[in-house]
């Protein structure tokens, strides 16, 4: 191409090319990124790639990008941006309809029409499909078809070209599908429903997009969803099911730029509208969210439900069973142990729980063994994949994941879906209830008030839910505090195993990690143990972590033992936060080369072989295992990158043995993850654990903090750091303030 076709258009040095759609070699129609060749007005052709929805041979298009370089396929036109239009030239509408671009018209159809209309071919398809009927072959019932889907194409470009300079392509898609050829006039009336009804657009984005088309500031549609999004922001991000109601109404001011008594009136609208509902809890008044207020009030109906009619069995049977289980695997339970199994035969709920080494999953086996022989089916589960895998193995019995116990499937076309959405949905539900007469489910600390909802509509009445966790630990990412809930309000029977058995006490994690949740000092003067001390500046310890992972440990116990290293630190910022440590254990365990594609999002480069985290829960990715097929991928699923196409833009990540497609505008859900923070540890265990100490935000260095991460560790832990850090998370026993609702609830 010579330098006359090559316009620089603006200060960022983008070149402005045209041409028609000749060919098209790859099209996604999920995130719109396409490989086309167009032909300029000199004949020749050029390959162009990128967020290009829907193209269609014969579109005339400009496009603004860059000139770029493929190894295999040479020189291709990289657009950033586009224009496009139908051209009224016959030819060219000769050869868009002849690619079958529009339904029900071929390459000889195409021909008859564009004889008889010639250059008002697209004119009469869209405006007077009744005129088409007088080609032969075409009776009215089908122009009338084919009008409308022409429609619907014209409608999806013009929703792509609007949608897509406030939300790129993906996105876009996912509107239109929603609203169909109306999109634009829809969003245009109120864009704050996109936020309202659109996954993955937020209400900053709706809110942006409003300015810039003038939408009123003030407006009661703004201040409404301003006002729900403060209720699902504080979900998400804090973990609060609900705020109370002058919370509510002086965030929602500040953030409007209104008047609390104004934003109050707001929120009595919405009330009144059953988009936010109100409660009572301590004769204050809390405000939630229609979804979130129903899931607690789900929970404490089904919990209390399943607790009251479940028959117990008959104390007398439970004395021999215990007796039995003893004398055929010779061993003596513990009286705590005993009272536990007694309970757990005797209620419909048991809550049970107690830190590490205190006999937890030996009460697990026991009641498997009393159950079975009592003719049960018996669930075990787990939140997480890695939970239940643990579990497996400490059982010997399977454990599914909650999602996977649940049959996670999707439905397609449904009331709330636009056309060709598929949603994920659980199969066992309250219509449609699980088998099994007792459910057991582990590491419920990290169970959010979502899927406890799910998983009690599940139950069917009758069974026994036995919930097992650590309410000393972190509680869940998500929404409300379901464990310390259910456990301090009295309503249910609990035990909480508190004695640490001989097996376990030669463990300085099992002992130091007791001693940390009774607020006693960890002994960090041990050299030959499982619980190691390495005292450093806060200058030196992320050098000493990178060289304890790259060269100590692997030389000292073997490289094999490099695969078993999580880094976990109290936070994301800081000398030794996981952003620093993430690039300086990427350079030292991953770096550059020539073999190793990378793509580069945000501030992260990604490259092939680095350990990366999915930091959102997404039930609709699909992933791969051997021949099957399954969906959903959750927050805190750790893998490994191994290829990136550039080309296609798509990543394929390895979660443990389930490979997965990542489209490349989905990195959002993804980061690094040589070293993850705390609170994304939760649920999993790894056989080596190394936890900076250093001067972290002092609402971080918290005691459930760091007992929640030195139980992350089954074989070593390694503190590198401070010992006056230790010490102040030690005494620091303040845990973060959860609004909820579900303790009032089952209070009452």
């Amino acid at each position: 191409m010579s330098q006359t076709d090559i316009e620089i258009v603006d200060a960022g040095g983008l070149v402005k090319i045209s041409g028609t759609v000749e060919h098209i070699t790859y099209q996604n129609d999920d995130n719109g990124f396409c490989i086309c060749d167009i032909c300029n007005d000199k004949d020749e052709i050029i390959t162009v790639l990128g967020s290009v929805p829907y193209p269609m041979v014969g579109d005339y298009y400009i496009f603004y990008g860059r000139w770029t370089h493929n190894a295999k396929y040479g020189r291709q036109f990289k657009a950033e941006q586009f224009e496009k239009s139908l051209s009224s030239d016959k030819a060219a509408i000769l050869k868009y309809l002849s690619s079958r671009a529009i339904k029900g018209i071929g390459a000889r159809m195409a021909q008859r029409i564009v004889a008889e209309f010639g250059e008002d071919t697209f004119d009469v398809i869209e405006n007077h499909p009744d005129w088409l009927a007088d080609i032969k072959g075409i009776s009215l019932k089908k122009a009338q078809e084919i009008s409308a889907d022409f429609k619907e194409k014209a409608g999806m470009r013009s929703a792509m070209m609007y949608f897509g300079e406030f939300f790129g392509p993906t996105l876009s898609v996912r509107i239109f599908k929603k609203w169909g050829s109306g999109a634009v006039d829809i969003a245009k009336n109120n864009p704050y429903r996109l936020c309202d009804e659109i996954d993955g657009i937020g209400f900053e984005k709706a809110d942006e997009m409003a300015r810039k088309i003038g939408f009123p500031e003030d407006s009661a549609d703004r201040l409404k969803s301003g006002t729900v999004y403060i209720l699902k922001h504080n979900a998400a991000q804090n973990g609060h099911t609900c705020l109370p109601r002058e919370t509510l109404a002086k965030l929602s001011a500040q953030m409007m730029g209104t008047t609390e008594e104004y934003a109050d009136e707001i929120i009595s609208q919405l009330i009144k509208e059953k988009r936010l509902y109100s409660m009572l809890c301590n004769s204050k008044s809390y405000i939630f969210d229609e979804y979130t207020y129903n899931c607690e009030k789900t929970v404490a109906a089904k919990l209390t439900q399943l607790d009251k009619i479940c028959i117990p069995v008959n104390i007398t049977d439970v004395y021999a069973f215990l007796a039995k289980e003893e004398m055929q695997n010779g061993i003596s339970y513990a009286d705590q142990q005993r009272n536990a199994i007694a309970k757990a035969m005797t209620s419909g709920v048991l809550i049970l729980t107690g830190g590490p080494g205190t006999g937890k999953t030996t009460v697990v086996k026991a009641l498997l063994d009393i159950f079975k022989s009592m003719g049960f089916k018996v669930a075990l589960a787990a939140p997480t994949g890695r939970a239940a895998k643990r579990l497996s193995e400490s059982t010997q019995c399977e454990a599914k994941t909650v999602h996977r116990l649940l049959e996670m499937a999707y439905s397609a076309d449904d009331a709330t879906a636009g056309e060709g959405e598929k949603h994920s949905e659980f199969m066992r539900n309250e219509d449609n209830h699980l088998e099994e007469n007792v459910v057991i489910v582990d590491e419920v600390s990290m169970i959010d008030v979502y899927l406890m909802n799910a998983l009690v509509k599940a139950i069917k009445p009758g069974a026994r839910l036995i919930l097992i966790g650590d309410v000393d630990q972190l509680p869940s990412v998500g929404a409300g505090d379901v464990l310390r809930d259910l456990i301090d309000c009295e309503r249910f029977s609990v035990v909480r195993l508190v004695e640490i058995f001989r097996q376990a006490q030669s463990s300085l994690i099992v002992t130091n990690s007791h001693e940390i949740n009774l607020g006693n000092m960890p002994s960090l003067d041990v050299k030959d143990n499982d619980f190691f001390f390495l005292p450093r500046p806060d200058s030196e310890i992320a050098a000493t972590i990178s060289d304890l992972c790259r060269n100590r440990l692997p030389k000292a116990y073997g490289s094999e033992f490099a695969d078993g290293i999580q880094v976990i630190s109290p936070s994301r910022r800081g000398v030794a936060g996981t952003d620093s440590l993430n690039h300086l254990l990427q350079q030292a365990l991953n770096p550059p080369s020539a073999q190793k594609a990378e793509y580069r999002h945000r501030e992260i480069t990604y490259r092939v072989g680095d350990k990366v985290m999915q930091i959102r829960n997404n039930y609709d990715l699909e992933w791969e295992k051997d021949d099957t097929v399954g969906y959903g991928i959750f927050n805190g699923d750790i893998g490994i990158i191994e290829a990136i196409d550039r080309a296609e833009q798509v990543m394929h990540i390895r979660f443990d043995d389930r490979t997965v497609l990542y489209d490349l505008s989905m990195l959002d859900d993804i980061t690094q993850a040589f070293a993850i923070t705390v609170h994304k540890s939760q649920g999993s265990e790894y056989p080596t654990v190394i936890i900076p100490m250093y001067s972290a935000p002092p609402m971080l260095l918290t005691r459930n903090l760091l007992y929640t991460a030195v139980t992350r560790a089954q074989k070593m832990v390694i503190l590198v750091g401070n010992s006056d850090i230790v010490r102040r998370m030690v005494e620091n026993d303040c845990q973060a303030l959860r609004y909820t609702g579900l303790y009032y609830r089952l209070k009452a």
